[in-house]
């Protein structure tokens, strides 16, 4: 029985319109010791509670659960005292009549001279450090104690001693300075009150039952579930305004409330969609005839499912195999067996750019679908990167809340299933939904120090996580990517790893990374001969256990035989060229290394060859714009589209990575070999009726014009070391996909290097700045999973508090760009560069207008200043009103010119529809 001092204490209050609202703590503490309590058993699943129970070295739930229930009901103890409960209304919301009623009924309670109380440092003493100081002073072990200190995002610094606190802040805790006398002995039985009924509510009947320790993974994933119980049972209304755990007017006291009936009437309307609970695959055909309609499974498609079906114990699976062979099946059956395999609830899915996820968004949307109509469920999806807002797809899902208002449609649902966005997982908290595609950082910020870093975790201890096209990472992305797979190893979370192209070195990294997590060893105890060394193709490694096998006999694959013919000529004898080849019909694609020389080469294209359709695309148009190219050349030249008689394709990198697209001839840029076989690999992708003249497939390799001079702009972007390494082993012929695995290693390995001319300069050139680049890796990377004892210092020395967008780019290491709205100046009011005027528009879409701008305007902090300075001048004067505006509050615009064109710190900035925007420096 707790007293009615205890009764009258507040955890919150609020001034809403003149009602003055309050909530007694001891009914937050019950709503939070049932909210985790619920997550523990309804929305955890089976993988993750078993993690959690071989961390407490036991096979009963009932021991984990009754821990988690007690650290759900004391979380807020620091609440009840002195510095807490004085406190003022928050400055932007003062209530000082609330304020004062609630004190006056602590003291009609048996308190005393709270009204009079001064307490010099009260900030000294926040009420999550304050809770874990107390449960220090009571004997709670420092592994407990620290997750009560850690609930709102951090614990406690390493060298921070919580006993410290009441020895310092005696006032802030019962008073006055003394752990003795009358008012402090008030102060210590509400505690002590709270204390004993957060034992009993939770099943112990002494403190010394409570467990001696709490390894750190375990640690981790309970301060997610906690910061998660906290924030739900802080929820007062759902997005549709149904209640859920609101404040309760003045009137009312803790007595008259039915905690019981509000904590069942608030899950009912939280719990939206349903929990994914997939069983054993046993038939791997028959999945991929239910997924996806396949009658026959391509035979590589067919052994790899049945050979990851196979596994015991599942780790890291890493599928190496060419392009266009059905990689996203392989993973998305394999999330299916490792899921329920390992009762596990969801998937992530990383890629490493906007346009691969956007792609594979529709392909995981169609999937789940099918899982959802198949078990007539509904379950929840986030698309995941800076432009989502953007993406139709994704805008057109149903919201989860607005299903459930509609008697009618909840009806059609329960009955057919269907795939929505619940619009509670927003924010940090969206990364807890099921079911994820997102760009790749979303992952890599497991590893990255950063407030309520532990609900990412959380969320990744019970997906399984496919990771897309991870030769594409950078050598910075993947020491945090290793960091990742170590602690997803502890979590038990299986990984599947994506490549057509990958270096073996970078393929027995995640290997040792994913191991040392699993068992704390860089090597397998058991593994094929020489598997480090390993150049097969298709190739599948899979750990199992402590064990590595790896799958190499596959059936033939057909072969397509490619030439490589080098060139070095100019631009208008490249267009030339291009054009006669083309004077019969032909699709043929250009890809080059930077967006001026795209931009360069099209309006020479325009110039020599007025008649030949010419399409560009790179990363400096308008959102809105390279969406609808995107679309256009999916349309032509895609694996359904209506294909033209001619067609010339200009396009940067963002051609290799995302789009299915069909060429009769490619010309490219000199890029490492593993990108130029990426490249490659939309030259003759489908199986179709082509020219006479382009039978045969051609790779014409642009920028070799003698051995080690590649032209500044393809050494600035990919440096020397690489490119004369795949100058030197490019061959005149190339079998596709036999030698894909060996053009990639032969570059890529170093024991190779003695081959190759003048290569000791650039290579240590090369090396240094992989070095430079790991090291700065570490900077803000949280430790290994098992150093440290507690959860004290796992964030010391974080990132601070950083915006999504700044968090991404910390474990990217990408160098910071200036993005704008392009709008344009107009006598009659202005406007988009296609003339919709911005008065007849929406937010959402005056938002879609988003460019890069160039380098040259962040290429320092000076340089990003300085611009920026200008576009909020130039914005402020304009369009002051987006600041009042949720979609436009905070962006800059770059107001266009009646020519399309800007100025900007002496350069001519310049937009056009097709050809996206240029720039040059003009003189002064």
């Amino acid at each position: 029985m707790v007293s009615q001092r205890t009764k009258t204490l507040w955890a919150k209050k609020r001034n809403d319109n003149g009602r003055e609202l309050w909530l007694p703590l001891l009914v937050h503490l019950i709503d939070t010791q049932n909210v985790i309590n619920y997550l523990y058993l309804h929305w955890l699943n089976d993988g993750q509670r078993t993690f959690l129970r071989q961390g407490f070295d036991t096979d009963d739930d009932a021991v984990v659960q009754r821990l988690i229930k007690f650290i759900g009901f004391i979380h807020d103890i620091g609440k009840a005292t002195p510095a807490f409960q004085t406190k003022k209304s928050y400055r932007f919301n003062p209530a000082p009549e609330l304020d004062q009623e609630l004190i006056e009924r602590l003291i009609q309670s048996g308190f005393t001279d709270l009204d009079q109380v001064y307490l010099a440092e009260p900030n000294k003493s926040p009420h999550t450090v304050a809770g874990e100081a107390l449960l220090a002073y009571w004997g709670v072990p420092e592994t407990i104690s620290a997750i009560i200190g850690g609930h709102h995002g951090k614990p406690l610094r390493k060298n921070e001693h919580p006993q410290g606190q009441l020895n310092n802040y005696e006032k802030n805790y019962w008073q006055v300075d003394s752990s003795s006398g009358e008012i402090s002995l008030k102060w210590q039985s509400v505690q002590e009150e709270l204390f004993e009924e957060a034992l009993r509510s939770s099943g112990y009947s002494d403190i010394s039952e409570i467990p001696q320790m709490i390894p750190k993974p375990q640690a981790v994933v309970i301060e997610g579930l906690l910061i998660m119980a906290d924030w739900l049972a802080s929820t007062e209304y759902s997005d549709d305004q149904v209640e859920l755990f609101n404040l309760f007017p003045l009137t009312t006291t803790y007595d008259g409330i039915d905690t019981q009936t509000r904590f069942q009437s608030a899950m009912i309307t939280w719990e939206r969609t349903s929990r994914w609970s997939p069983q054993r695959i046993i038939d791997g055909k028959e999945l991929y005839a239910k997924r996806w309609g396949f009658t026959n499974v391509r035979p590589v498609q067919g052994k790899m499912t049945d050979a990851i079906g196979n596994l015991q114990d599942p780790g890291i699976i890493i599928v190496e195999a060419p392009m266009g062979i059905g990689k996203t099946e392989i993973a998305l059956a394999a999330a299916e067996q490792l899921a329920g395999q390992k009762g596990l609830s969801g998937v992530f899915i990383g890629l490493p750019t906007q346009a691969t996820t956007n792609a594979m968004f529709s392909r995981v949307k169609e999937w789940t679908d099918s899982i959802a109509q198949d078990e007539n469920i509904t379950l929840d999806i986030q698309l995941q990167h800076g432009k989502r807002a953007l993406n139709k797809e994704y805008r057109r899902l149903p919201r989860a809340q607005t299903i459930m208002d509609d008697e009618t449609e909840k009806d059609y649902l329960s009955s057919t299933g269907q795939v929505v966005v619940d619009s509670w997982f927003n924010g940090k908290k969206s990364i807890l939904t099921n079911f994820v595609v997102a760009t790749i950082d979303h992952l890599l910020l497991m590893g990255l120090k950063q407030k309520h870093l532990f609900l990412r975790h959380l969320s990744f201890s019970g997906k399984v996580v496919i990771i897309d096209e991870v030769h594409a990472y950078s050598a910075y992305m993947n020491s945090y990517l290793q960091k990742t797979l170590e602690w997803l190893a502890v979590y038990g979370v299986p990984v599947v790893v994506l490549s057509a192209t990958l270096p073996k070195d970078k393929r027995n990294e995640l290997i040792k990374a994913y191991l040392k997590g699993h068992s704390g060893k860089r090597k397998p105890k058991l593994a094929p001969e020489n598997w480090q060394e390993n150049e097969a193709y298709p190739l599948l490694s899979m750990t199992d256990g402590d064990q590595l096998i790896q799958i190499t006999d596959f059936p033939p694959m057909t072969e397509q035989k490619l030439q490589v013919v080098r060139e070095d000529i100019d631009n208008e004898s490249l267009i030339s060229e291009i054009t006669c080849l083309l004077e019969k019909g032909g699709i043929a694609g250009l890809i080059v290394n930077t967006v001026q020389r795209a931009q360069e080469l099209a309006q020479l294209a325009t110039k020599i060859a007025p008649h030949l359709p010419t399409i560009i695309v790179h990363s400096r148009f308008v959102a809105a714009d390279r969406a609808l190219i995107e679309d256009k050349l999916q349309s032509l030249i895609g694996k359904h589209g209506k294909r033209p008689d001619k067609l010339l394709v200009i396009g940067t990198q963002v051609l290799e990575q995302s789009l299915d697209i069909d060429f009769d001839v490619m010309f490219t840029d000199i890029s490492p070999m593993d990108l130029l076989l990426q490249r490659a690999g939309r030259l003759h992708r489908h199986t179709l009726q082509r020219p006479q003249t382009f039978t045969t497939p051609k790779l014409y390799v642009l920028g070799i014009s003698k051995y080690g001079n590649y032209g500044d702009g393809n050494e600035a972007v990919y440096g020397k070391y690489l490119l004369k390494k795949t100058d030197y082993f490019l061959p005149a012929e190339i079998t596709l996909p036999t030698d894909i695995s060996h053009l990639v290693q032969v570059v890529y390995d170093t024991s190779t290097n003695d081959e190759v001319p003048k290569l000791t300069d650039d290579y240590e050139h090369f090396r240094n700045k992989i070095t430079e680049k790991e090291n700065a890796a570490q900077a803000f990377q949280i430790g290994k999973p098992w150093m440290g004892k507690s959860l004290h210092g796992w964030l010391d020395y974080d990132a601070g508090n950083l915006s999504d967008e700044r968090a991404n780019a910390a474990v990217r290491d990408i160098e910071e760009t200036l993005e704008v709205i392009i709008t344009r100046a107009s006598r009659t009011g202005d406007e988009l560069v296609d003339g919709r005027k911005l008065e007849d528009l929406s937010s959402e879409i005056i938002a879609e207008q988003t460019v890069q701008l160039p380098r040259v305007f962040s290429l320092d902090n000076k340089k990003i200043e300085k611009t920026i300075a200008k576009l909020e001048e130039q914005t402020a004067m304009h369009y002051s009103h987006w600041q009042q505006d949720s979609w436009l509050r905070g962006m800059l615009a770059l107001r266009l010119d009646s020519n399309n064109q800007a100025y900007l710190d002496n350069y001519q900035l310049t937009y056009l529809p097709d050809l996206g925007l240029s720039y040059k420096k003009v003189e002064q």
